[in-house]
Parts: structure tokens; sequence; C-alpha cells
């Protein structure tokens, strides 16, 4: 099997599940590692989401979980598998490495790396620790391909959804995991307790629905993302991919090919 269209993405949330998206549909093979516990909180559209349940479905594309040993790249499936440190990507055929681990600061280099690797987000600087980055700030031309230098640094705020920036996220007001009251898709009321943490309560500071949540078996830290409520309310689709991820993926993809990297 040619190596050209297998695709490693390190990371399996939401913006990396994007990216898989768009190239499974153009032809790419891909195999995404993951945490043994990931914190995704939109799983409905998370690949990570198998490493709990054996399987998903992210829109159109399954999603199958096996061990490290027995993985393999499968035309129209991603595979996933846990593998935090990347142990497996160096004894694999690769075209091309996705860092979608989304640290935001350096990353931690991914060992054996023999192929081009293109970055997600700040953190990477080309020519560095990566052949291309793509861009994943709304306001710094969201999916634009960068050659040279790095992307817009993380401001700490999160995106704009539907008005809202602070208050529709929810977090862990201490270490422990997540015991929910609710569930994706649920209307929620400003001041509704939606869970708990560490015996605490998590409160919405909105009323909306329920975009996402993390799984209850996820390991947190006192402020680490649990959940987000999303204003637009039943007008949302939570079974789809944001633009934002989408116009990720089209980015990869627009990178893998100035690469040479094509779809097997």
């Amino acid at each position: 099997m040619s190596s050209g269209g297998n695709i490693w993405i390190q990371g399996a949330g939401e913006l990396a599940s994007g990216v898989a998206v768009r190239l499974v549909r153009s032809g790419y093979r891909v195999m995404m590692a993951d945490l043994p516990r990931p914190l995704a909180v939109r799983r409905q559209v998370s690949f990570c989401e198998a490493i709990y349940e054996g399987r998903t479905l992210v829109e159109d594309i399954p999603g199958v979980l096996k061990e490290p040993g027995e993985a393999l790249f499968v035309d129209g499936t991603v595979t996933v598998i846990v593998d935090p440190k990347a142990e497996k990507l160096a004894g694999l055929p690769v075209g091309a490495v996705i860092d979608a681990r989304m640290t935001k600061i350096a990353p931690a280099p991914l060992p054996g790396l023999a192929a081009p690797l293109i970055g997600l987000g700040p953190g990477f600087t080309c020519g560095r620790d990566a052949a291309l980055i793509i861009e994943t700030h709304r306001e710094a031309q969201l999916g634009a391909v960068i050659s040279q230098g790095s992307a817009a640094a993380n401001t700490g705020v999160a995106g704009l959804v539907g008005g809202e920036t602070f208050l529709r996220i929810l977090r862990a007001p201490a270490a422990g995991q997540f015991a929910t009251l609710f569930s994706i898709g649920d209307l929620v009321d400003e001041g509704v307790v939606v869970g708990h943490v560490g015996g605490l309560p998590v409160v919405s500071g909105l009323s909306g629905m329920i975009r996402g949540l993390v799984h209850p078996e996820a390991e947190l830290n006192a402020g680490e993302k649990v959940g987000d409520v999303d204003p637009r309310g039943r007008s949302v689709d939570n079974s789809r991919l944001s633009d934002k991820a989408l116009a990720i993926g089209g980015g990869v993809l627009e990178a893998l090919l100035r690469l040479g990297v094509l779809p097997a």
C-alpha cells in the first residue's frame, strides 16, 4: 500500500474530526490517535468518542477503535487508537502528519516523524516544527494555510457563538468526573445546575441548548471545560460539524496538495 494517501492525525476532538471528515471524503485514509480518556465536549462530532464507545459516526463517516498493534489505514473509515505519545507512528507508512492536539503552546515533538507535519493553530513555527500551519482563529483568516511564521496567538477568549463567548462555556469547579443532569441537545435556562464535579454544581450562565458535554468517564482538573451551551437553541443541529471545523479541514486539504501529498 502506498503511504501517500495515509494521514496520521494526533488528536481526535472536534476540529481534528472536521479535518478527518474532509480528508476521508476526498479519498485519503485517516488514522487518529488520542488520550485514553479524551476531553472532547462536542462528542457527537468527535471521533475520539470511539475510544469510549468502540465506534462512532461523525456525519456520514464511521470511526472504529482499534488496538494500536492491529490498526490499519482503511478506505472510507477513520481508524481510532489510544496513543497519546504517537508511539505507533514510527512504524507506519504515512504521507503526512496533522498535529491537532490544540495545545496552543509549542507542542512536544512527535517521535519518529519522517513525513511532513501540518500544525493546527498557535504553538507552531514554519520551518521549525511544522512544514505548514493552518489558522484556527476566526478573526485571523480562519482556515488559511501559513507557510511563514506562526498562526495568531491564543487570546484565551472563547469563540463567539450566538453573540456569546465566556457565558456559554461550562467549566469544572473542582477536579473529578462530571455527573450530568442533562444530555446533549437538551434546553436549559440561565442559572440551572447542569451537573456536578467533585460535589460542586456546574451552573449554566445563559439559556440555550446544550451543544456539548464531556464524557462522564473523563478525568477533569478544576477549571477545565465540561460543556457548551448554545444561545441559538433549537436552530442548531448538534450532529453537524461546525463551520470552523470544516474551514480548518479545507485548509488542511489545501496544505496537503501544496505538499504534493495526494489521496490514495
